[in-house]
């Protein structure tokens, strides 16, 4: 087992129920300083907005790196002449899907235009 799993296993076990608060905050202590996350107990934040922005902050490049890593498969992915449409179509809407989770502003009309251009050359009539 994982030390993640590991970890994960404690929580499950050991879930916030009736008069359990300090066993409970005990293991959730030990679950984030053993994965480096023990500052989110510490932090004093007088917002939600401040959170948000401290987190922007602690892992803008981390969100870059993979709107980067999203844009670079959107923009590589061409349709094989004969494979399924449905499933390239789906694969191209979940990596759209993916960069507007992770921040990026597309239009729909942009979209469906950077699907078509995806499309093998027997598609040409739907352009």
């Amino acid at each position: 087992m994982t030390a993640f799993n590991t970890l994960t296993a404690i929580l499950t076990q050991n879930k916030l129920e009736g008069l359990n608060y300090v066993d409970w905050k005990r293991n959730l202590e030990i679950v984030l300083i053993a994965e480096e996350y023990k500052f989110v107990l510490d932090e004093s934040m007088e917002s939600a907005y401040d959170i948000l922005e401290n987190l922007k902050e602690m892992f803008g490049d981390q969100n870059r790196t993979a709107k980067q890593i999203t844009m670079k498969a959107l923009l590589n992915t061409k349709m094989v002449e004969g494979s399924s449409v449905r499933d390239h179509v789906l694969k191209m809407m979940s990596l759209l899907n993916e960069l507007e989770f992770l921040g990026a502003n597309i239009d729909k009309d942009t979209q469906v235009e950077m699907i078509l251009q995806t499309l093998p050359d027997s598609f040409s009539n739907f352009a």
